[in-house]
């Protein structure tokens, strides 16, 4: 395993998950909930930064690896994965929306991991859609976590609607990755 800076930042990504779920189990005479929730904010818009800043600085230092490649996806979808579990419990974000993004990137890795496996990785290769999904899904998680107005900006209300978009978007990149799989799918199930 390779230890570069790049890593290091996709490692610490995993590591402020238990932070992030933690503040939630902290007793209000401890930390008050807005406190908490502009805590829990400002944590995980700091852990959607590193995802960033780990790969410009991978492909900037010529530090790729296939264990970032690897690593860099997982941190993204338990990170995601823990806050909307935490919203989820907070009721501020709808079971239906947690279970279709987290079905999703489930579903998707899975495929990815064996379209790897068979040597068609390409034909599921990142394509924007799953990028515009990942901005609604940064933005929407820090502002329904924050859940509150500042500066007159209602964070809750545009959280709300961000992550419909966000989920809209997982459904659409779903289906277009699962099609542009279908052809190797039904050629590789057939000859088995």
């Amino acid at each position: 395993m390779p230890l570069n800076i790049p890593i290091i930042l996709t490692w610490l990504r995993i590591a402020m998950i238990p932070l992030l779920i933690g503040l939630y189990y902290l007793p209000e005479s401890w930390m008050s909930v807005p406190v908490r929730d502009t805590t829990a904010s400002l944590a995980f818009i700091f852990a959607a930064l590193t995802d960033w800043f780990d790969g410009w600085l991978a492909r900037r230092w010529n530090q790729t690896s296939s264990f970032g490649a690897f690593l860099d996806p997982v941190a993204d979808k338990l990170m995601v994965s823990a806050a909307l579990l935490v919203l989820l419990n907070l009721d501020r974000v709808d079971v239906m929306i947690a279970l279709v993004i987290i079905g999703r990137e489930i579903t998707i890795s899975a495929l990815r991991e064996w379209m790897a496996q068979i040597g068609a990785s390409a034909s599921v290769a990142v394509h924007w859609l799953g990028k515009f999904k990942t901005a609604a899904q940064m933005i929407a998680i820090p502002c329904l976590l924050y859940d509150d107005t500042l500066l007159g900006m209602p964070f809750a209300q545009i959280g709300r609607v961000l992550i419909v978009i966000a989920a809209i978007l997982t459904v659409w990149s779903m289906l277009y990755y699962l099609r542009r799989a279908m052809p190797v799918i039904r050629e590789k199930t057939s000859k088995t």
